[in-house]
């Protein structure tokens, strides 16, 4: 009977050991990464590694199913960006695929169409790839882009119609900056090129919502709205010299800071990532914090951050789960080893106990059969003189 509640009770405490240890191995995998996730929350380079390995993991197919989509939308960068992160993370791409973007790449490259998209830039001011951005640069730094908006949006101000504000600002900074750029012969240019991406990316709707809300509120404060009406109002692309002596008038220098430093980061993100790459990253900002972290990964991945963003979208840039979501993984892994641990000394405990207990009886019935040995003899003595 004894051996059989040892039996049940060791039984019962090896089930909740077993239970335990099962619970412990499938929380631990996902708690590991949760812990590693919000250890490099600040980090956007160590954060997007983390999730593209487990997006890659999830799914082998992933990199070649992008390239497909890409080249089909005739997006030769972003292709190409996949097969460099393809080759970063060591997964093979097919040598027919691979002639399939290299091909689409220097189709992208020919003389004819980087021609048209330069024109297409420098006239209309819609920049969403390297030769149109180039354009939109070039006008903007012969004023012309600048002036164009500026009066543009400036004349809608004036005769009360719908006012695209954040353009306003930004080519009315873009005008103050220009002068900066040919006065440090060029050491100004990414911040050029950024006031540049973030207007075009305005123009073609490529901007994130909640960027162009805060973007348009920092606009508002850049310029002198009465001021600039008197601009524009005797302004002309004609007379760059003295539209841009009116228009400077207009513009307040101290209150422009914030949009400066967004163009700034977003010219670091046009440099390391490419043009597109900067316009994929506007259009998932929420705000400059986020354009400032896409910066960082852009540094870090340079032509693999388009394939990253169109993967994680603003997850590389932040936390996409919940830092509570992520928390209640650690701590719910954490009690999992409680429980694994408590089941462990449980288990300890009743097997000691047990072979106490019966280490204990055993001794005890020797005891009492060295009591009973003596009282043989004395019974046979007593029997013979009987």
């Amino acid at each position: 009977m004894r051996r059989l509640r040892f039996g049940s009770a060791l039984a019962g405490a090896l089930g909740c050991l077993a239970l335990s240890a099962a619970v412990c191995a499938a929380l631990w995998p996902h708690a590991r990464e949760a812990g590693a996730i919000l250890a490099a929350q600040d980090d956007p380079a160590t954060l997007s590694d983390i999730q593209i390995n487990s997006a890659l993991r999830a799914n082998q197919a992933l990199v070649a199913s992008h390239i497909e989509a890409a080249l089909a939308e005739g997006d030769s960068d972003l292709a190409n960006s996949f097969v460099e992160l393809a080759r970063d993370k060591g997964i093979a791409v097919s040598d027919e695929l691979s002639k399939r973007v290299s091909d689409a790449v220097t189709d992208a490259g020919s003389a004819s169409h980087l021609a048209k998209r330069f024109a297409t830039g420098f006239v209309v001011g819609n920049a969403d790839d390297v030769a149109s951005l180039s354009g939109t640069v070039a006008g903007d730094l012969f004023v012309y882009g600048d002036i164009r908006d500026v009066v543009r949006e400036g004349k809608h101000l004036a005769t009360g119609e719908d006012v695209d504000r954040l353009v306003l600002g930004l080519a009315t900074v873009g005008l103050a900056v220009t002068a900066a750029t040919y006065a440090s012969v060029g050491g100004v240019a990414p911040l050029r090129a950024g006031l540049s991406m973030v207007k075009g990316a305005r123009k073609v709707g490529r901007l994130g919502e909640g960027l162009t809300q805060w973007a348009g509120r920092s606009a508002r404060e850049v310029v002198d709205a009465p001021v600039l009406q008197q601009a524009v109002a005797k302004g002309s692309v004609l007379r760059p010299g003295q539209t841009i002596s009116a228009i400077k008038a207009a513009f307040r220098a101290e209150k422009a800071g914030a949009l400066v430093r967004l163009a700034k980061d977003v010219g670091r993100v046009g440099e390391k990532a490419g043009t597109r790459g900067a316009l994929d990253a506007l259009r998932i900002a929420q705000g400059p914090k986020d354009i400032a972290r896409a910066a960082r990964l852009a540094e870090s991945k340079g032509g693999q951050t388009r394939a990253i963003l169109k993967v994680l979208g603003r997850g590389a840039l932040l936390l996409a789960t919940g830092a509570f979501n992520l928390t209640m993984w650690v701590f719910g892994a954490l009690l999992a080893l409680f429980g694994f641990l408590s089941s462990i000394k449980a288990t300890t405990e009743r097997a000691t106990e047990a072979w106490l207990r019966r280490k204990k009886a055993r001794r005890l019935r020797k005891e009492a059969a060295a009591a009973c040995l003596p009282a043989a003899p004395v019974l046979v003595g007593a029997a013979v003189h009987g």
